[in-house]
Formats: structure tokens, sequence, C-alpha cells
């Protein structure tokens, strides 16, 4: 019994190990980078964010939505939530961050999910960040180190709602 211990305490470190090592999926990568460029993070005391996100394909014709959410308290108690609408173009990708609002979960319970600051476009708007709440509480949370935030791969761009709108003749 006293040799199988350490050896099943050093299997749970090792798979720790390689589970912090894990590189986030390129999607969620891309669309925080975006949304750290546009400033929709907070600024971090710590040196890794918590994540969650779901790829939408159906709820708007001939468009892909990602949501994300970037987890403020733990557990998933509250949270900003985000739109953020993909397009590509000869092998180049746009992530464009159309919508964004901060809820919390009393209790962690999504039957009592409310925002703090509601997001624009009402209540439709509020159905579609509900439902892809729901979505992201059923999967896991990803970690992605703060000084990954800060570079971004070339073949993306980022736009946002709060970009200040070109002129006429611009």
């Amino acid at each position: 019994m006293r040799k199988i211990i350490p050896g099943i305490l050093l299997l749970i470190c090792l798979a720790a190990a390689a589970r912090s090592q894990e590189e986030p999926p390129q999607l969620l990568l891309h669309a925080a980078q975006c949304l750290e460029a546009k400033r929709f993070l907070p600024s971090p005391n710590a040196t890794e964010l918590t994540f969650g996100y779901f790829l939408d394909e159906k709820s708007y014709p001939d468009d892909k939505v990602v949501y994300v959410i970037n987890y403020l308290t733990l557990p998933r108690s509250s949270g900003l939530v985000f739109a953020v609408f993909l397009s590509e173009n000869n092998g180049h990708q746009t992530f464009n961050v159309q919508n964004n609002a901060k809820f919390v979960l009393a209790k962690s319970q999504l039957s009592s999910l409310s925002f703090v600051n509601p997001p624009l476009g009402g209540t439709w708007t509020q159905g579609h960040l509900v439902s892809a709440i729901k979505q992201i509480e059923k999967r896991p949370r990803i970690a992605i180190a703060v000084k990954d935030l800060s570079s971004m791969d070339t073949s993306i761009s980022c736009e946002a709602y709060t970009d200040p709108q070109r002129k006429g003749g611009e």
C-alpha cells in the first residue's frame, strides 16, 4: 500500500502538468486575443484568464458566431459574455465583436442568470446570449496565459462595434 500511494500521486501530478500545458483551441485563442486587442477584457492581476466558448453556426443565416465567456469568479458564478462574428476571406479570418454583457449566476444555477450590464439588442439578443451561456456551462473551462493574449496571428484581424465609424470619403 505504501508503494502504491507515491505512484498514484506521481500520476496525478503528471496528469495535472500535462493538462496545464495543453494549448487552447485556436478559435478561442484568436477570439480572446481580439477581445484583448479591443480592450474588452479586464486588466488581470493573474497570469492566466479562464474562458469558455461555443461556436454557433445555426442561429444566424450565413454567419458563424463564437460566444466567449471570460469567467471573473470561480466557480463560474459571474463573467463577461461576448458575441464575436466570424468571417473568412482568402484564408484571412476576421473576428468582429458585436455584443457583450456582464452576467451573474445566483448560486451557480443557470435558471437564475441575470445580466448586470445588459447587452444591446433587447430581449432577442439576451435570449441568444442566455442560450450560449447554457451551452458553454456544459463544457470545460479553458485557461489562457495572459502573455498569450498580447501576440496575434497575422492571418486574423479584429473589429468591434466600438470602433470609430468611417466617414463617407475614407
